[in-house]
């Protein structure tokens, strides 16, 4: 990929960068792996339909001990990593591979 550099610093950068959610768990929403445990609906609703998030839900996950920090962190990379998929999905398909992101064509 033509920008492999820089998409290489942006996962280093959400992942690897010191934050108050484990570096793991950015990772998983990075790398679009199942995130386990009560920020799993949000962070599918993130990368499928962001849009559909509402004050309601971030309020939930407040109410249940999640900081606006960590929520920050979770929505970031789970953004970064749906954006990436997309551009991923993108470019099999402009090369006429149907092949899952990463695969070789």
């Amino acid at each position: 990929m033509r920008y492999e550099h820089f998409r290489k610093q942006l996962v280093a950068a959400v992942t690897g960068s010191p934050g108050e959610t484990p570096a793991e768990l950015r990772r998983d929403a990075v790398e679009h792996r199942t995130v386990s445990g009560p920020l799993a609906g949000y962070v599918d609703t993130v990368r499928r339909h962001a849009y559909r998030v509402t004050d309601a839900d971030v309020t939930a996950l407040q109410q249940a001990g999640h900081s606006d920090d960590r929520l920050f962190e979770m929505t970031v990379a789970a953004a970064v990593g749906a954006a990436l998929y997309r551009l991923e999905r993108g470019m099999a398909a402009l090369r006429g591979s149907g092949g899952e992101p990463g695969e070789p064509d």
